[in-house]
Parts: C-alpha cells; sequence; structure tokens
C-alpha cells in the first residue's frame, strides 16, 4: 500500500479550533456494515445494547508545553513526551541552536533543566529541583494542544481537553473520541445495561506525526504505554458469553487491547507498544469502534480503513466534507462497525 491512498482534501474550515458549547452535543457518522448514516452523539445509547462492554482510556494530559531561557539569552521551548521518574523526563527541545549534553537552561524562570543527553528524537532532561516532575508540569505548563489548533491553551481548554473520567497521568495528548462522554450519558449507558470498563494508553506526539515514506510498510511506528487491567479482561469476556460487543472509545482503547492480545488471547498487563494497525490486519477484540476523524495520510486514518473497510471508510470521510462535519480533536466522531 502507498501513503498516497490514505489522503484527501480537507477544507481548513473544517478543523474545529473549538469544543462544542457542551459535550455531547456533536454529530455522530454511523459506519455500519451495509449503511452510512449522520446521526447525533446524544444518540448514542440506542445505538449500544445490553451487555455490550465500552472501553475507555483513562489517561491523563499532562501540561506538558514549557517556556524557558538558555544561558545565552536564547528562547527555548520544551514538550514532554515521557515522564522517567520524579525528576527526569524525554522530551521534544526548540530551539535556535540544538542544546548539547551536559549544557543547562532555565525553565519558567525558576527550574534548572540539565541536558543529560539523547535517546533518539528525544533530549533526555534532568529537572534540577526539589519539586517532582508532575508538579512543575502543573505549576509552570500549558497544555499540549495539537498543531492544527492555532490558539494556546486557555481556560476552556484546560477543562475541556481532558476526559471527564482521565486519572492517570501520563498523555501528552488526549484520547479525543473520550471528550464526547459527560457523566450523564456514562449513566445513561449503565442504565441501558452497557458496562464501563478501562484501559490506560499514553497519548504520545508521534499520534500528529503524518506518515512521511511513500510506502505504509516502510513507516516506523512511535512507542507508546499502556496497561489492561484484570477487571477488563474479565469484562470483555463476560460481555462475549452474554452475546455482547466490544466497543472501543477511541484508537487509543484499541490499540491497547489489540496489543494485549498480541499472543492470541486478552491478557491483563502492562508494556510498550509500537502496533501497526493497516488494512488486513486481523481483529482480535473489538466489535465496534468510536472515534473521531483523523489526518490525511496518518497511521489513525490507516488503522480505521482496516477496521470499517478501506473503500467503505474513505467514502464516509468524503461524505463527512460534503456534510461539514467537524474534524480532529474538537471536532465530531464516527462509530464504526468491524467489517470482518
Amino acid at each position: 500500500m502507498r501513503t498516497e491512498d490514505f489522503d484527501f482534501e480537507l477544507p481548513e474550515r473544517l478543523i474545529a479550533q473549538h469544543p462544542p458549547a457542551k459535550r455531547g452535543a456533536s454529530r455522530l457518522l454511523l459506519v455500519g456494515k451495509e449503511r452510512v448514516e449522520d446521526g447525533a452523539f446524544i444518540g448514542l445509547p440506542q445505538l449500544l445494547n445490553e451487555h455490550d462492554v465500552l472501553v475507555l482510556n483513562d489517561t491523563r494530559v499532562l501540561k506538558a508545553r514549557l517556556f524557558g531561557a538558555k544561558q545565552t539569552g536564547g528562547q527555548i521551548e520544551v514538550m514532554v513526551e515521557r515522564v522517567l521518574d520524579e525528576h527526569e523526563v524525554l522530551a521534544q527541545v526548540r530551539a535556535s541552536k540544538t542544546p548539547k549534553t551536559g549544557s543547562r537552561f532555565l525553565l519558567a524562570g525558576a527550574i534548572q533543566i540539565l541536558v543529560v543527553g539523547r535517546a533518539g528524537e528525544f533530549f533526555h532532561l534532568r529537572f534540577e529541583c526539589d519539586e517532582a516532575v508532575d508538579d512543575v508540569l502543573e505549576r509552570y505548563g500549558k497544555l499540549p494542544l495539537p498543531p492544527y489548533i492555532t490558539h494556546t491553551a486557555e481556560a476552556e481548554d484546560d477543562e475541556r481537553y481532558q476526559t471527564v473520567f482521565a486519572r492517570e497521568q501520563g498523555a501528552v495528548a488526549a484520547p479525543t473520541a473520550g471528550l464526547h462522554f459527560d457523566q450523564a450519558m456514562l449513566d445513561a449507558l449503565r442504565a441501558k445495561g452497557v458496562q464501563i470498563a478501562y484501559v490506560t494508553l499514553h497519548v504520545g506526539a508521534g499520534t500528529f506525526k503524518p506518515v512521511r515514506v511513500e510506502h505504509v510498510a516502510d513507516h516506523v511506528m512511535h512507542s507508546e504505554r499502556y496497561t489492561v487491567p484484570q477487571a477488563t479482561v474479565d469484562a470483555i469476556k463476560q460481555a462475549k458469553t452474554n452475546g455482547g460487543r466490544v466497543v472501543a472509545v477511541g484508537t487509543t482503547s484499541l490499540r491497547a487491547l489489540e496489543s494485549a492480545a498480541a499472543g492470541g488471547e486478552l491478557a491483563a498487563g502492562s508494556g510498550e507498544t509500537r502496533i501497526f494497525i493497516t488494512p488486513g490486519y486481523r481483529f482480535k477484540v473489538i466489535d465496534v469502534l468510536l472515534t473521531n476523524f483523523h489526518l490525511p495520510r496518518s497511521t489513525l486514518l490507516m488503522l480505521v480503513c482496516a477496521f470499517g473497510g478501506m473503500a467503505k471508510l474513505l467514502a464516509a470521510y468524503r461524505h463527512a466534507v460534503e456534510q461539514e462535519y467537524r474534524f480532529f480533536s474538537y471536532g465530531d466522531a464516527m462509530l464504526i462497525e468491524r467489517e470482518s
């Protein structure tokens, strides 16, 4: 497959810059085995069945974006990718000149940073202060909004770029399909008999990177941490036993579950995943996927094409553009049935 096969024209005006006025006030495009139909997210309880299990990603977005200055006075921006321990991180660093190992700079006018070294595309940094990294980020950092959102994070984003069930610190991007849910929707689904279960996958900045190689098979996937609890494995087994479906909320939940089933059987545990799902992949766990609309030429668009069928999904995207759905993180959603 060629990367250009996953391209589509998207008018800039359809890229949502702000969330809807209320959580859940989004449109929902239904992509079934036999139909593509316009709907509304508020109608989700009518589309799920008793005994289905809804799997949510409970990762919480770090305030991972920090600004500072080098000893020479030049401006510097740090985007934390991963917290390694209480004082060390892996991060992207933007500066006029690449910082050298052993050099120092000052973040937020208060925090001394030592460049320990490099780890691939990331810098290994040490925060030379008494506060733990998580506390420093919470005090001085800003939410790292995606590159296609043109404003810097505001008070609205601090609330709306987190899911209402976020609890496990570690992501640098939100699991955006989960942003549609409020507590009333979760309560309505439980009342319907839908089980709610959780996984954790800490979304990395690589989720926004377009695939730049000509052939899809040549792309190198970024790594992300995930955890699948035993309670979630048990809920999925119970749902299957009772004739229910596994509904993944977001590609992150799907990737966590499919990674945990890489040995053929879904198993609880934690690990790193570089799973790259493209058309031809055989899904082991997921029956239905709730997801937002993804970037052209992206690994996530390839994933949804694998899940729902390439021709059908690309046609659904063309329909969404024609009907002026809102795209990407703050945009509308799709509910996709697995093709086979």
